[in-house]
């Protein structure tokens, strides 16, 4: 049986199609919330790094009432390196709202979440949003959404393809693009329409998957998920089903989300999604069940990163001056609890070196939990970002993206030079309004440091996405940086003096008054090769003095470093030095004495 009282859905689309907009005008419209709950825009990516950034980095939970059922929300990432999140939360719904932006289309992430909606089971509907952008296009969007559904054959959802327009600045959804409506009400009467209720069967014992992970100082960790058969109530014995082992627990709380937070109730039945405290050692795609039947649930798989990357901790001559937690060990415990709820991580410890190769989606996946890190007052060094290959018949295999450029037509001839030299291929290629839209599949590989240059190469008119394609025979050498690094020779301050000298055959990284020491990375070299300079060297005092002989020192200012291009940007002898308000570069051997030795060592080896 299904229960009529409630729906599970989950909002899913490429990234910036609008998913926390609709969101915040679904709250704003139903009268539930006090003014004091709703301040700003995008109100569930309360995580301080997704306002910075403007993206949904962690998948959120609300409830709305509606005409007597409560709809459970699930807000989801757009972005493709977030898609284990997406993965993992699709168990716990039964319909999905498929985004779609009425002026790009659908991208290539939103052909990653449809078929995940559709693997699970969930019942989609198209929601054409952004109709009142100046370069609307919703009926032929419509129309390649439809074409989507048949790629991905899904020919027994086609019947009765649901489907409606709205605008979340406008704040409607009207099933006809010439009739505005004054509210999202024939959204939400197409989500009771369409979207089924939870099946259950409230004889069965109590089966609940876990889907997601929180913490409280309070009460220590908390199961989220959603309960497929049976009832829970406080105080009920339970076991924990691992992949290896059972587990007896008791069950201390029972939370079911309410609004814009959790309330805490006596009873929990099939169908409902809910928040569990006192399971200890419970993790993402365990089962909590009735111990007298511990049969598991399927177990929650994602896709297997494709990037890995070494961490380790701070080395340099600087550490430990800003950090709170400096050790292998703080580093240790800090990435095995990362573990337990991002299930698209891995981390793999390095023989007999304080070092972890800790693998994800991608370099924003990795680069978002360095700066959570950071943040946290952690201090570490990260290497240069490598593809995970495999083989298999005898074959090494690396993964591939699919590349999605739009740009001006006067423009596609810089990007199709610079994937071009990347292996990039043209698998296809139309005008879109004003746009050109090109799609390549590129080894994943040859888009580190990609996205810069595109860029650069366009004047910032470049619109890039990508999206994990598959494995496929590896595609050969790729191009590495053409242009050397300035390394300083000496520890101390940089100097105006030194840094005018310098910047004509360099762009710095560093500005005077910046500490710097022997080995770090003061600049990118106009030439192929590493030079090491002396950034702290101060102009010689004399008493003779001649009119003229003084210049005037006009520094260009320092080219400013983000998390993710430094990662970008250096090679397989250098390093990210991360610490809670600094990020640096420097060569993993500081010494220019034990870089020419190691080099001289490489090329005999060679030889």
């Amino acid at each position: 049986m299904r229960r009529q009282d409630i729906r599970n859905i989950a909002i899913i689309a490429h990234v910036d199609h609008g998913k926390t907009s609709l969101v915040d005008c679904l709250l704003r419209q139903s009268g539930q919330f006090r003014e004091s709950q709703l301040v700003g825009d995008c109100i569930l990516d309360s995580n301080e790094l997704e306002r910075e950034r403007g993206i949904t980095i962690l998948a959120k939970n609300i409830s709305l009432p509606y005409q007597g059922v409560k709809i459970n929300i699930i807000d989801t990432p757009g972005h493709a390196d977030f898609g284990g999140e997406v993965e993992r939360v699709l168990r716990m719904a039964d319909g999905a709202l498929v985004l779609v932006d009425c002026s790009e289309g659908p991208m290539p992430q939103t052909r990653f979440v449809l078929s995940k909606a559709l693997e699970v089971g969930l019942k989609p509907i198209v929601v054409i949003n952004k109709i009142d952008r100046s370069d609307a296009r919703a009926q032929e969007v419509l129309n390649e959404t439809f074409e989507l559904f048949l790629e991905l054959d899904a020919h027994e959802r086609l019947h009765d393809f649901p489907y409606i327009f709205a605008t979340a600045r406008g704040g409607y959804a009207t099933h006809e693009l010439t009739e505005p409506t004054d509210s999202f009400r024939p959204l939400l009467d197409m989500v009771l329409k369409h979207v089924p209720g939870p099946e259950i069967d409230p004889a069965a014992p109590l089966k609940v998957l876990v889907m997601t992970l929180d913490w409280s100082d309070y009460v220590g960790r908390i199961a989220i998920g959603r309960i497929y058969s049976g009832k829970v109530h406080p105080g009920d014995p339970v076991a924990l089903v691992k992949e290896d082992r059972v587990i007896a627990c008791k069950v201390a709380q029972v939370n079911v989300f309410e609004k814009l937070g959790r309330t805490e109730v006596e009873e929990a039945t099939a169908g409902d999604i809910v928040a569990l405290v006192g399971i200890e050692g419970v993790e993402i795609g365990d089962t909590i069940s009735d111990p007298a039947d511990v049969k598991p649930l399927p177990r929650v798989k994602v896709d297997e990163p494709t990037l890995e990357m070494v961490f380790t901790i701070n080395n340099s001559p600087l550490a430990g001056r800003e950090g709170k937690y400096v050790t292998s060990r703080h580093l240790r415990e800090r990435l095995l609890r990362e573990l337990e709820k991002n299930v698209a991580l891995r981390v793999r410890p390095m023989e007999e070196r304080d070092e972890f190769a800790v693998s994800g989606r991608g370099i924003l996946h990795l680069s978002v939990l360095i700066e959570i890190m950071r943040r946290e007052g952690y201090e570490l060094s990260v290497g240069k970002p490598q593809v995970i290959t495999r083989v298999r018949d005898g074959v090494v295999e690396e993964p591939f993206e699919s590349l999605v450029v739009e740009v001006p037509p006067e423009r596609t001839g810089p990007v199709m030079e610079l994937v071009g030299t990347r292996r990039g291929v043209l698998a296809e290629m139309k005008v879109r309004g004003t746009y050109v839209h090109m799609l390549f599949s590129i080894p994943a590989r040859g888009l580190i440091g990609l996205r810069t240059r595109l860029l650069n190469a366009t004047q910032g008119t470049a619109v890039i996405h990508h999206r994990f394609e598959g494995y496929k025979p590896s595609a050969g050498d790729v191009p590495v940086r053409q242009n050397g690094v300035m390394v300083s020779m000496v520890p101390g301050r940089a100097v105006a003096y030194a840094l005018f000298g310098l910047q004509e055959r360099a762009d710095m990284f560093v500005a005077p008054g910046d500490e710097v020491y022997e080995g770090m990375i003061v600049g990118k070299n106009s030439r192929d090769n590493d030079l090491a300079v002396n950034p702290t060297k101060e102009k010689k005092l004399t008493n003779v003095r001649a009119a003229g002989s003084d210049e005037n020192i006009l520094l260009k200012p320092p080219r400013q470093i983000t998390l993710e291009s430094a990662l970008e940007y250096i090679e397989e002898d250098e390093l990210v030095e991360v610490t809670p308000t600094k990020i640096r570069l420097r060569k993993i051997l500081l010494t220019e004495h034990a870089r020419r030795r190691e080099s001289k060592r490489a090329a005999a080896a060679v030889s």
